[in-house]
């Protein structure tokens, strides 16, 4: 227990003010405080503590709060007080780092403090709301550019609201660096901006902090994000969940550096911890980093409902999206649960490259239609593919799974990815799209998987279905070259591997195997295996896969299709009569009807790898011609 000594009267003369002073807020240009003179600020009688060196406790009770300031830095600060507001100013010359621990209750009240030095924040459940806004909106305002480390003290309780009037750019406010730690609890409602703002950094380890909601994003910040561990949980938000800006506009961002410097600008890192966040405003982000995004651990739930909007200045429309980086995303662990229902919502994107290694779970489901734009950007919602196919791409946006302006490498890790609005694609890369590993599941309304350039497939197991288009889709060329492939296209003139030939680009298969219903690219190049077919097979129905004598793989079929696909010309050519297109490395071979157990389930128990297959009756397969035109 603290021993506190004498209470320093008024008369000492320390703590002088008038009501017209100036204001302490050093820097107006950060987060000017709210004009005091409508209200009684006075000196408030400060508790000397005379055992404890650097600490200062704040206790709120109702309409008045009690100082304790300990000796050796009573002289270094000016507290001033307004009923249940405090605004406490460490001087310049004192560089030492104080402890503020603030704990009760007041249901109009704030804390303001001023330094030049670290300092650290204790909440010792503190319920703070500000109504009033004295010295500042915020119901805690840290006006220091240092590193300032909030505490919810351990098995504590803290809630903070702020003043729907005022200046403040948060419920709480940390001019510079904010560092999170301890395993309380922090309850936050930003009632004019945003839930937290971070003029600098934010870093998180233990703590958890809930926003329950606020009127802009629920946590905002500069330089870089940073969750180690801990809890955050976001609802309520009218902007987007998390954001992390870059700090300097006219640099940009610089990329990962050591130690994240402070130039390491705009990016967020999260190696642990729990994220869960609802957005619901239109074209709003759950995550969003103006800089580069790495996630290495932990587990992000997020959800977004928003429509889209039309961007007036970029003349296009926008759309929400959980996950979203202005610059390059990595993803190497963590399992990430990403759902999409709103117009054109989208679960990853990214404007660079995106990169996948290790072992992270990526689940993405996106269920809204797409949005489209007049050319007046007035909106509406298109649920009919064809239509869709009229619009220009920046009057339109589609609910992908995930969408990448860059290159897309998958090195490993399990992606499981569902589309079912106009236009969803599951897996878009604006460039080229390389998977060289990893278990990859698709069912998509339009193509299954999709690249602009190239596309080369080195390994892994993916499993690709696009209910109305292309199950893998390159403008460029498609390289096998290895993995398993279970690819499920629409009927004709859908192909389950399409190529670009009308710009002479080609299918090149020279290894892995390859299971596809509904024919390949016309004109493919194929060796270093045996390619062979048959019309006469039944959906729903389990068929085993054979290198020669060696059992592959065993997978269901789908249910059969008798009309078109969703494309221009759908019914078209072989509709119908898809074929069942099979490539091993030796001479494939088919048993239908058969029975499986044991070994791995893969694409959600569509397939499995190293079970034990019984009965089945042996299919008559014929040599597959790649021959020219679609391959219909």
């Amino acid at each position: 227990m603290q021993k506190i000594g004498l209470v320093l009267a008024m008369s000492l003369g320390l703590l002088l003010v008038a009501c017209t002073d100036k204001n302490p807020a050093t820097d107006p240009t950060e987060e000017p405080k709210t004009d005091t003179t409508t209200h009684v600020v006075d000196t408030a009688s400060v508790v000397i503590l005379t055992d404890q060196d650097n600490m200062v406790l704040v206790v709120y009770q109702d309409t008045t709060a009690t100082v304790s300031v300990s000796q050796n830095i009573l002289d270094n600060m000016t507290v001033l007080r307004a009923g249940a507001h405090v605004s406490i100013v460490q001087s310049a010359d004192l560089a030492s780092e104080i402890t503020y621990t603030l704990s009760g209750s007041s249901a109009d009240g704030g804390f303001y403090n001023e330094g030049a030095y670290k300092a650290t924040v204790e909440l010792n459940n503190l319920t703070l709301t500000n109504l009033s806004a004295v010295f500042s909106g915020a119901a805690i305002h840290i006006q220091n550019s240092k590193r300032i480390k909030v505490k919810p003290l351990n098995g504590t309780t803290n809630t903070l609201v702020d003043a729907a009037g005022g200046k403040q750019k948060g419920c709480l406010y940390i001019q510079g660096h904010a560092e999170f730690a301890q395993a309380g609890i922090l309850n936050v409602t930003g009632n004019l901006k945003h839930g937290i703002k971070c003029g600098e950094y934010f870093r998180i380890k233990n703590a958890t902090i809930n926003i329950l909601s606020a009127v802009g994003d629920g946590i905002n910040c500069e330089q870089f994000f940073l969750m180690e561990s801990g809890a955050i949980n976001i609802s309520g938000v009218a902007d987007d969940g998390i954001q992390c800006d870059i700090e300097d506009t006219e640099v940009g961002s610089t990329g990962i550096t050591t130690d994240h410097e402070d130039e390491d600008t705009g990016n967020m890192y999260i190696s642990g911890g729990t994220i869960t966040a609802a957005v619901t405003g239109d074209a709003c982000k759950g995550l969003k980093s103006e800089g580069d995004m790495y996630i290495s651990g932990g587990t992000i739930n997020v959800t977004t409902s928003g429509g889209g909007l039309w961007d007036a200045t970029d003349l296009k429309t926008k759309a929400a999206s959980c996950l979203s980086a202005d610059g390059l995303m990595d993803i190497s662990g963590g399992t990430l649960n990403l759902t999409s229902t709103g117009a054109g919502g989208k679960g990853l994107s990214a404007d660079g490259n995106l990169t996948v290694s290790g072992t992270p779970v990526i689940t993405v489901v996106t269920s809204g239609q797409a949005v489209v734009a007049s050319g007046t950007g007035t909106l509406s919602i298109c649920s009919n593919a064809g239509t869709l196919d009229r619009y220009d791409s920046d009057y339109k946006s589609s609910p992908k799974g995930i969408k990448i302006d860059g290159d897309i490498v998958i090195n490993g890790g399990t992606i499981t990815v569902t589309t079912s609005g106009a236009g969803g694609e599951g897996i878009e890369s604006k460039q080229t799209l390389t998977i060289n590993d990893g278990h990859i599941t698709v069912n998509a309304f339009d193509d299954g998987i999709n690249s602009s350039g190239d596309m080369t497939i080195n390994g892994g197991y993916i499993f690709a279905k696009g209910s109305k288009n292309d199950a893998m889709d390159a403008n460029g060329n498609i390289y096998v070259k290895g993995g398993l492939i279970y690819a499920i296209g629409a009927t004709s003139p859908e192909v389950a591997l399409d190529a670009n030939t009308e710009e002479g680009k080609k299918l090149y298969i020279t290894g892995g195997t390859i299971i596809a219903v509904g024919n390949l690219e016309g004109g493919a190049q194929i060796s270093g295996g045996t390619c062979k077919y048959t019309t006469s097979w039944t959906g729903n129905t389990w068929y085993a896969l054979y290198n020669g004598s060696d059992l592959v793989a065993a997978f269901q079929t789908p249910a059969k299709t008798t009309s078109g696909g969703g494309g221009p010309g759908g019914g078209g050519p072989g509709g119908g009569s898809q074929k069942l297109v099979v490539y091993t490395a030796s001479t494939p071979a088919l048993k239908s009807g058969v029975s499986v157990s044991d070994g791995t389930e893969y694409f959600g128990g569509l397939a499995n790898i190293g079970g034990t297959v019984s009965g089945g009756t042996n299919v008559t397969l014929s040599n597959y011609s790649s021959g020219g035109g679609f391959g219909w």
